[in-house]
């Protein structure tokens, strides 16, 4: 996620100087083929292309909205995670052993609370472990990926193996779905403790509908995750976009170009091409944004920011559990918080 408050220049500048050069020199071929070639039917009226200008901007709002609904709902749901965790921990520290203080209690505290923070990184990773990023990525994505890498904590067992014991760690790896495991046994160790007589059923009635909560919170991502956005509608979108501007020079023939042959005035043909450019750098920026945010889960710098995410639930849980050596807050890679 950029977390500046404008958007990075350089950026802007590299990705806009190409988009708008691209279109700027379809509109100059156009517009050489129709001044020095002759091809005098290249100039169409302006009015059926700009109607179909009208159209695309409509159909790629619906897809920008579409996209942006997922950015949003992905950002809700960790947003969720975040008071889940906090809840799970209160009533952890609160409800397991309650009039006791003794170590015992402290370490059946702790691993609740710690295998709770496997489950969050666990979550995160499986989000990210299949990623379209993976597949022919351009080289500046290429290039932050390997150097943001460390930035990114995807070492599946550096993440977890400070949470639970080598045993554990070992089961949970070995599984398809390690984060559902992971609240399968926070659900088994809750019946333990009753058995024992060191949790009442009401309350492990009261944590189990926080670990019901986390399930449907876990599946929520996955429907996300695993339900690509609709490619008739990112498809088609880009293929409209395109096409209009592929015409939009033949246009803007009528509109900044009077007469034909050799002696056209020379400034109205810059003036076309600039135009032409202008416009195509809007259109292709407004879908390169679109496209940039159906997928929340993946390794964008549009991202929803995991990372930092499950760095302030595991800040808030440990200190809850009255830890000191606390972890820093999550750092941006420059603009970008992960």
């Amino acid at each position: 996620m950029i977390v500046t408050r404008r958007f990075p220049r350089h950026l802007l500048l590299a990705f806009g100087l190409r988009v708008f050069g691209i279109a700027a020199l379809w509109a100059t071929v156009v517009f050489a083929a129709y001044v020095y070639g002759g091809l005098s039917f290249l100039k169409v009226p302006y009015l059926p292309i700009a109607t179909i200008g009208t159209a695309v901007a409509f159909y790629m709002g619906f897809k920008n909205n579409s996209a942006y609904d997922r950015f949003w709902e992905g950002r809700k749901i960790w947003g969720g995670i975040v008071n889940s965790s906090r809840t799970w921990a209160t009533a952890v520290t609160s409800y397991v052993d309650p009039t006791q203080t003794t170590d015992r209690t402290h370490a059946t505290q702790r691993e609740l609370v710690y295998r709770h923070l496997a489950w969050v990184n666990a979550l995160r990773l499986q989000l990210r472990k299949t990623s379209r990023f993976h597949h022919k990525p351009s080289v500046s994505t290429k290039r932050r990926l390997e150097s943001h890498a460390d930035l990114m904590r995807n070492d599946w067992d550096k993440e977890l193996a400070p949470f639970l014991d080598a045993e554990e760690l070992t089961q949970v790896s070995a599984r398809a779905n390690p984060a559902t495991h992971l609240l399968q046994r926070q659900g088994r160790e809750l019946a333990e403790l009753v058995e024992a007589g060191r949790l009442d059923m009401f309350r492990q009635l009261e944590l189990m509908s926080v670990i019901e909560e986390l399930y449907a919170l876990q599946g929520k991502c996955e429907r996300i995750k695993n339900t690509p956005f609709p490619r008739q509608y990112a498809e088609f979108s880009s293929i409209f976009v395109r096409v209009f501007v592929f015409l939009l020079p033949f246009g803007m023939l009528d509109v900044f170009v009077e007469g034909e042959g050799a002696a056209l005035d020379v400034a109205n043909g810059v003036l076309m091409i600039l135009a032409s450019g202008l416009v195509g750098w809007v259109f292709l920026t407004m879908e390169g944004i679109g496209d940039s945010s159906e997928d929340p889960f993946e390794r964008s710098m549009n991202d929803v920011p995991m990372n930092a995410l499950s760095r302030t639930i595991e800040i808030d849980l440990r200190e809850m559990l009255g830890e000191t050596e606390l972890p820093e807050k999550e750092p941006a890679a420059g603009f970008i918080l992960y």
